[in-house]
């Protein structure tokens, strides 16, 4: 699909850092937060993170009894943004503890959502890279919050429109509560209920710059990140 008005973001599908060199752009954990956040709590900081993606992987492993013949028919769809870089976490750590090889995609939602049009400004279109067949696969689609269901939606529409997988389970750090439509996590990192005005924000090392989940209390409630 072809917009000229849509702005292409480049690939983020490689392992480059997307931060300058951290020894002299170090900055606090704030920085990475939206300009209208105020820090209300962290939730998990990043060796919590990493405890928390050795349990999630291991949980893949046991469900879909990933072995060398296994792998064959699974894969992990990480969602545009910090899916990604966690779907990638965890395809590391597969690798690391078991020594299987699982398919990653990445899988970019925007012109599927449902208020694309509803949007004000110009939307950004990510890379959405999938090489392998998704047909007759079990794939996880990952990401970093879990709000509405909207987005994981979007992502199943996306899917579909790919092939037809022998089925779809989503995985997220946080569930935040407030759902819109009958969506739920299979694999869910840690439930955090929130309140009017409230939101997580999930950061990673490789995006980020900094490592963790903080509860922030937000100044302009209509503009959610990860409304998924």
């Amino acid at each position: 699909m072809h917009n000229s008005s849509l702005e292409v973001e480049v690939s983020i599908f490689d392992d480059t850092p997307r931060c300058n060199d951290r020894k002299t752009h170090k900055k606090p954990y704030f920085w990475s937060m939206e300009p209208q956040d105020t820090i209300k709590a962290q939730l998990l900081d990043s060796r919590d993170m990493e405890r928390m993606l050795q349990r999630m992987a291991r949980q893949l492993v046991e469900m879909f009894e990933l072995d060398e013949d296994g792998g064959v028919s699974f894969g992990l769809v990480g969602m545009q943004t910090r899916g990604v870089y966690l779907a990638k976490r965890l395809q590391k750590i597969i690798k690391k503890v078991d020594g299987l090889d699982v398919e990653l995609g990445v899988l970019d939602v925007t012109m599927y959502r449902d208020d694309f049009r509803m949007r004000g400004h110009q939307p950004v279109v990510k890379e959405t890279r999938i090489d392998f067949d998704v047909d007759g696969r079990h794939l996880v689609l990952v990401d970093d919050v879990l709000y509405t269901g909207r987005t994981v939606r979007a992502g199943l529409d996306a899917l579909t429109d790919l092939g037809r997988p022998a089925s779809v389970h989503f995985l997220v750090v946080v569930d935040r509560g407030h759902r819109e439509l009958p969506i739920r996590a299979d694999f869910v990192g840690r439930k955090v209920p929130t309140l009017p005005g409230e939101e997580v924000r999930v950061r990673v090392s490789e995006l980020d710059n900094e490592e963790g989940v903080w509860l922030v209390d937000h100044a302009d409630v209509s503009t959610k990140e990860g409304d998924v």
